[in-house]
């Protein structure tokens, strides 16, 4: 693939990449950031990717070992450090980000990539390196767990 091109095809997916980064890592900045090192890996990378059609995914899944990557040194920075106050409020304020940050890793990806970057079952797939039929089961999880939190204290 030619540099040309993966800017082009960057281009219209530079939208839903950064909404994943998002609802994964929380922050604009580290979002931002995230993209960032996912474009210039992808773009180190780009001759090697042997079937074009599944660019998306294939972008996709190097933006979730980013988003991945920057999870795992904050939990050895928070172990080190005290969380501040100010990121839990924020959190409160919205609770289905909340919700969805609270979800095991496998279920939270599942739901970022169906309902907040618009990625189908196949692609959501592929993006996870697994079964469609895995992707859907974690998806109806998922919408358990997350029904029952957000409905807790509620009258359903």
């Amino acid at each position: 693939m030619k540099e040309q091109e993966f800017v082009e095809r960057l281009e219209v997916l530079k939208g839903r990449l950064y909404r994943t980064a998002l609802l994964y890592l929380g922050g604009e900045a580290a979002a931002l950031d995230a993209v960032d090192e996912a474009v210039y890996r992808g773009l180190v990378s780009c001759g090697r990717l042997r079937q074009e059609e599944f660019f998306t995914t294939w972008i996709t899944r190097i933006l979730i070992n980013v988003c991945n990557d920057e999870l795992r040194r904050r939990r050895r920075e928070i172990a080190v450090e005290e969380l501040p106050e100010t990121a839990a409020e924020a959190f409160d304020a919205l609770p289905l980000r909340d919700a969805v940050a609270r979800l095991p890793r496998e279920l939270r990806a599942v739901v970022v990539l169906r309902y907040f970057s618009g990625y189908t079952l196949e692609e959501t797939a592929r993006a996870l390196k697994t079964r469609v039929g895995t992707v859907s089961t974690r998806q109806r999880k998922a919408l358990a767990l997350l029904r029952l939190e957000l409905a807790d204290g509620e009258e359903v």
